[in-house]
């Protein structure tokens, strides 16, 4: 995994992964949003759902303890063994919106991820041990906050940005 200096530099490597992902989007109808390819395992919809609810369970997470509220990492109703049943959730639950729809909540997430960044110190951010919800996440691993933030941006900005490309060679 990916290691950064500082802020700027994850806030850097998130826009540049998320501008290069999202304009994937630009030119697939949004009457093909829903339509499966054999080469692919997600819809665009479901692509960008997938996105769409991890980061908006990561800015969950972090409002949550910032409330003194209990986090519960995944989320409230899944587990971390229960993975296949969260990705149904963020299918049912985003997916049934449109492409424009599903850009914008991701374009706000991914804004609101650079808000949380400026909003916390350096040590907040890239050391251990500064957010119970980081913690309570990883029974057997260390993880600091920015882990979770590049895990559910970066990784995966990239990742199915290669997915959605692979999709349009297929169906466009």
């Amino acid at each position: 995994m990916r290691t950064y200096e500082n802020k700027e530099e994850l806030k850097t490597e998130i826009r540049k992964t998320f501008e290069k992902y999202i304009s994937e989007f630009d030119n697939i109808p949004e009457a093909l949003k829903d339509i499966r390819v054999d080469e692919v395992d997600r819809t665009p919809a479901e692509n960008l759902a997938y996105n769409v609810g991890w980061t908006t369970l990561v800015l969950k997470w972090e409002e949550d303890e910032r409330n003194g509220l209990p986090v519960k990492t995944p989320s409230d109703e899944f587990k971390w063994n229960q993975l296949g049943g969260l990705y149904q959730w963020f299918t049912d639950t985003y997916a049934p919106l449109s492409l424009t729809e599903l850009k914008n909540m991701l374009n706000e997430n991914v804004t609101a991820l650079y808000a949380m960044i400026d909003s916390m110190s350096e040590d907040e951010l890239f050391q251990p041990h500064m957010r119970k919800w980081a913690d309570d996440a990883t029974k057997t691993a260390v993880w600091e906050v920015y882990k979770f933030i590049h895990v559910n941006t970066v990784a995966p900005f990239g990742t199915f940005r290669t997915k959605i490309r692979k999709w349009k060679k297929a169906a466009l």
